[in-house]
């Protein structure tokens, strides 16, 4: 586990530095979906304190089990509206939040927690019909009314790109995401921050990493193939 940990940081770095980013404004997201608490805590050995996970159920019990205040939970899968009270106290960071409906029940059970929740905006940059996440055109809409909820900060966008075998296929829908954070970021539109760009995972992250994302969301290269 280690030994496959400092292979992808060291490719996160050396593509960092191949395009004249600092290695450190990247951060690795270990995607720990049904992967054990026991290799879990493996990855947090080797030095990886970020973790990203899709199933609500599974996670609270993983995070509840692990108890590690170091590490840093973020929820990267598909949310209802009707779980947004378990995410809310359970991650640090939600990157898929598309619907105005979703970030008004998550601004509500924030604010129930005194807390403010740090959301990414979730952009279905292909139009894929099977993929979650609002449209590009109707994005800058969205974010003016989610600026409007005192306990959400939007910290930036999420996408997921069409698969492709071939990573320099998926270059440009990074390079939209990114051409769209510099949009919204010129409109400063109050308590928005475009910091963050949740973009790559195992087959791509480099070209992400090319394009500016921050965040690059990685599973098999660490865990192995799921069932």
């Amino acid at each position: 586990m280690k030994n496959r940990i400092e292979k992808i940081k060291k490719r996160i770095e050396q593509t960092a530095l191949s395009c004249g980013r600092d290695p450190l404004s990247v951060q690795l997201v270990a995607v720990s979906k049904t992967v054990s608490s026991k290799n879990v805590k493996a990855v947090v050995n080797a030095g990886v304190f970020t973790f990203g996970e899709n199933y609500i159920q599974e996670a609270m019990e993983k995070i509840d089990e692990i108890a590690d205040s170091r590490l840093s939970w973020h929820f990267i899968g598909h949310l209802q509206s009707n779980k947004a009270k378990y995410v809310v106290r359970y991650f640090d960071l939600i990157h898929s939040v598309d619907t105005l409906k979703l970030a008004t029940e998550i601004n509500r059970q924030a604010k129930k927690r005194g807390k403010i929740q740090n959301i990414l905006v979730q952009v279905n940059i292909a139009m894929e019909a099977t993929k979650s996440g609002v449209a590009s055109k109707d994005t800058i809409a969205l974010i003016r009314e989610i600026s409007q909820l005192e306990n959400l900060a939007v910290k930036g966008l999420m996408t997921m790109p069409p698969f492709f075998n071939q990573p320099e296929k998926v270059r440009p829908y990074f390079k939209a995401l990114a051409q769209l954070k510099n949009q919204i970021q010129k409109e400063s539109i109050n308590n928005i921050e475009m910091k963050e760009l949740s973009m790559g995972m195992t087959g791509d992250f480099e070209v992400a990493i090319e394009e500016g994302a921050t965040l690059v969301r990685i599973g098999t290269a660490i865990f192995g193939d799921r069932s």
